[in-house]
């Protein structure tokens, strides 16, 4: 293989490992919402979405406020009352999960300010099923600050 070569295969094998890494929503369990909590120690703001590495702390529990918290309106039908009130710890025991956020332009549409490692938070979304897998989680509420941010699809 000349240089070339090699050069078209990295490129195509770059291609192949992002399409697997990016998932759509069908391959989470969106009837178990989890609720996770802790510091982002590793943020990737781009695309195909934004993501981050959050570090969660010793003897994680569920807020007595979540299912109260106001939500914001979304353009897609999104009943949010109803996921932040059957929103579960996760079974698995990681300390760090990858969150799967939404595509910059939609954190634009936000107003979401970009994440800083060391920045606390928390979220609500969807693992895959029975929890297999990588410890990710796809982001449905992102909470940052005393702000609320719905990322499956544009404000309302």
């Amino acid at each position: 293989m000349d240089r070339r070569d090699l050069l078209l295969a990295a490129v195509g094998m770059g291609v192949l490992s992002s399409a697997r890494a990016h998932h759509g929503w069908s391959s989470f369990d969106q009837n178990r919402p989890i609720y996770l909590e802790g510091t982002a120690t590793e943020v990737r703001w781009r695309n195909p979405h934004a993501e981050l590495v959050l570090e969660l702390p010793a003897g994680l529990s569920l807020p007595g406020d979540l299912a109260d918290r106001p939500v914001p309106a979304q353009s897609a039908a999104v009943d949010g009352k109803a996921v932040l009130s059957r929103a579960q710890l996760p079974r698995r025991q990681d300390r760090r999960w990858e969150v799967e956020l939404a595509p910059l332009f939609r954190l634009g549409q936000w107003q979401l300010p970009e994440i800083a490692p060391g920045t606390p938070l928390s979220v609500v979304g969807f693992t895959f099923k029975e929890e297999q897998g990588a410890a990710l989680l796809r982001a449905e509420y992102l909470f940052v600050g005393n702000k609320t941010y719905g990322l499956r699809s544009s404000p309302a």
